[in-house]
Order: C-alpha cells, then sequence, then structure tokens
C-alpha cells in the first residue's frame, strides 16, 4: 500500500439540500490536466448515497486544529445524528456545487464526478 495518504473530510449534500460530512483516507490525484482527483468511499456509507445522487462533493483538507472533528466524523454516521452541529463545523456553500465548503480547511476542492468504479 502507498502510505502516507492524508485524512480528508469530504462534504456532500443530496437533492434536498440535506448535507453530510465524513473523513476519507482514500484521496489523490488522477492528473492535472485535466485537474482530476481520486477518493474511495464504502457503498454503505451516507456520503456516498449523497455523491451518487447528486454527482458533486467537496475534498476539505484537514489541519491539526480539526483533527477532534476528522476523527469523529468518520466514526459516526450521518443517518444518525448531524455532524456539522455535533462537531459546530462552520461552513458555506461551494459556489460551484453548493456543497458545504468547511471554513477551518485551509484548502476546499470542489469535485463533480466524471466516473464511477465499483
Amino acid at each position: 500500500m502507498l502510505y502516507p495518504l492524508p485524512a480528508v473530510l469530504i462534504t456532500s449534500r443530496n437533492r434536498e439540500g440535506k448535507e453530510d460530512v465524513c473523513t476519507v483516507a482514500w484521496a489523490g490525484t488522477v492528473c492535472t490536466n485535466p485537474p482530476m482527483v481520486s477518493i474511495s468511499l464504502r457503498p454503505s456509507r451516507l456520503s456516498y448515497e449523497y455523491i451518487c445522487e447528486t454527482g458533486v462533493f467537496v475534498i476539505n483538507v484537514t489541519t491539526e486544529k480539526i483533527v477532534r472533528e476528522t476523527d469523529y466524523c468518520g466514526v459516526r454516521s450521518g443517518r444518525n445524528e448531524d455532524k456539522f452541529s455535533r462537531m459546530k463545523l462552520k461552513a458555506s456553500p461551494g459556489p460551484h456545487t453548493g456543497c458545504a465548503m468547511l471554513e477551518d480547511s485551509p484548502v476546499c476542492i470542489e469535485c463533480k464526478v466524471a466516473e464511477k468504479k465499483e
């Protein structure tokens, strides 16, 4: 396996505007021209469902400042609670996707799904 991999927070939304945030350890650059990234999500994750529904998401790079939030969002389900409220995550809608962009993230990458591999 290839290490180290950065843990990132993925934010997504469904068609009704309900949002989710989850931790992803498998994220990386696919190519630079055109710019493409990859993430790996289990189909059981709520974020997977939302991304399949809308085709958009945001990769929010994490820092030491939000390490607790990053850990928490990786072990809790958005099906059972609002992780944004629970972790007091402040966010603004991205101009291109409408998905939450975390204010404490130094880099937020708005993404549109180009390809999905099972």
